[in-house]
């Protein structure tokens, strides 16, 4: 049966819920494992003509946030960030253009749900300014309407990453509702979408997965991801154990496979493996992020352009 549903993968044949489920159940240890990364990597190969991408994220600020998802060091209920601060504009240009100078072809600005939407509009626009015009500016922040989503266009925004999270609504205080009129609002105003299943822990069933790598599609996805759960000192979730790095790849190769995103794959945080699965696609991050308790994550689990280049280049992805 996997041969069949891979079959017609390789010809372009949408796939279905049943065949992506069918995928992910493949066995990590088996024949069929290393068949369905092949024709995964074979479709990233093609599609993206070899390419690789350099993506990076500047963290905002990091303060509680009434999202309160429970797998994250900013929740409001168990806020583990080691410091709590907000940057200035002049802070966040003077980071921008550090990273910029290391050569990345997008640039993500990240904030909590509750950061104000003004200031994160002036913010941007200042970035803007300052980036290489092949550079993207793309916008991860909490739920907006579609006239914010045409604001962050007009600012200069060229695109937004928005999901609805694994268990959205039970492991998070939003609604499914609530992040799905917001993926409404973003392309409406014809940002491009960033798009990723997580954060995936040994809990989440296919069906649920299969589910939001079908949503990702529906709407058109250009940019895909995986993520697998970090068990954040603090959470809900703090010493549960993680999938596996095969089980990452996996998921990553079937994401690959049923979305068809237009420009690139990701895995998130970075791992070698999948770039064997059409993974051509990893980010650096800078202040901190969710699955990390450093404010500085650079200096702890995140990752700085020059390992993301060398990790690509040794899956022989050309930058």
């Amino acid at each position: 049966m996997t041969d069949e549903i891979l079959n017609r993968a390789r010809e372009g044949a949408p796939l279905n819920k049943r065949d992506a489920i069918a995928l992910l159940s493949i066995g990590n240890l088996s024949p069929g494992f290393y068949a369905l990364l092949a024709a995964a990597n074979a479709a990233s190969r093609e599609r993206y003509r070899n390419r690789g991408y350099i993506f990076a994220q500047i963290g905002v600020n990091s303060a509680p946030c009434n999202g309160n998802c429970r797998f994250c060091s900013f929740a409001r209920d168990s806020f583990s960030v080691d410091a709590q601060y907000e940057k200035s504009a002049a802070q966040v240009l003077s980071e921008a253009r550090a990273v910029a100078a290391e050569g990345i072809d997008a640039l993500f600005l990240m904030t909590t749900a509750d950061f104000d939407q003004d200031e994160f509009i002036r913010i941007g626009q200042a970035v803007r300014y300052i980036l290489p015009q092949g550079v993207q500016l793309i916008a991860n922040v909490g739920d907006f309407n579609a006239g914010y989503a045409a604001r962050l266009r007009a600012a200069g925004f060229s695109g937004a990453y928005h999901i609805v999270r694994l268990r959205e609504g039970t492991d998070t205080d939003i609604s499914p509702q609530t992040r799905v009129a917001t993926l409404d609002a973003i392309k409406s105003a014809g940002l491009e979408l960033f798009y990723c299943v997580e954060p995936i822990g040994r809990e989440h069933t296919y069906d649920e997965i299969a589910e939001e790598m079908l949503r990702a599609r529906d709407y058109g996805v250009d940019v895909m991801a995986v993520m697998a759960r970090v068990g954040v000192r603090g959470t809900r979730y703090e010493g549960a154990e993680p999938i596996s790095e095969l089980e990452l790849t996996k998921i990553a190769a079937v994401a690959r496979l049923v979305t068809d995103p237009k420009k690139s794959m990701n895995v998130h945080e970075p791992r070698q493996t999948p770039l064997l699965a059409g993974v051509n696609q990893l980010y650096a991050e800078y202040g901190a992020n969710p699955r990390d308790t450093s404010a500085q994550t650079s200096q702890s689990r995140g990752f700085d352009t020059a390992r993301v280049r060398a990790m690509l280049r040794g899956a022989e992805w050309e930058i």
